[in-house]
């Protein structure tokens, strides 16, 4: 199914559409379901809503998330560069499912921006730097 493109970025409903079905594969994958699963257990519909409102604030300046998505995420174990590149391949994979192929690649380059930020701050603060390009864990302050 293709979703025709608004000029001025994509809508709600589009949003909505990207999340749900995103989330979704996201819950029946086997590297990634686990993880989320052990996260978020039944309480979707707060996590969608956040999701939402995030991509709207990405994509078209809403304002209306209010997170920090990197402490939200360092903070979780066992994530791994290679959670990052499925991630990227159901995000990437969902977004060409829903939408011509302009707005596919808008959402896909806004997803790879937040994927490198992301693994930037697991790098950072990672108990195993190397795993993630060798860069210097954060000192901790005594």
């Amino acid at each position: 199914m293709t979703i025709a493109t608004n000029s001025d970025g994509p809508s709600d409903a589009q949003i909505e559409d990207l999340v749900t079905t995103f989330y979704a594969r996201i819950r029946k994958d086997a590297e990634l379901g686990p993880i989320f699963e052990r996260v978020i257990g039944d309480n979707w519909t707060p996590h969608l809503k956040t999701m939402c409102d995030f991509w709207s604030s990405v994509m078209n300046t809403t304002g209306r998330y209010k997170g920090r998505p990197i402490p939200a995420h360092i903070k979780l174990t066992g994530i791994e560069p290679h959670h990052f590149a499925r991630w990227l391949a159901l995000f990437g994979e969902t977004a060409e499912n829903l939408f011509d192929p302009p707005l596919a690649r808008a959402f896909l380059t806004r997803a790879e921006r937040i994927a490198a930020s992301l693994m930037l701050g697991f790098a950072f603060h990672a108990e195993k730097p190397e795993i993630w390009g060798g860069i210097p864990r954060a000192q901790q302050q005594g």
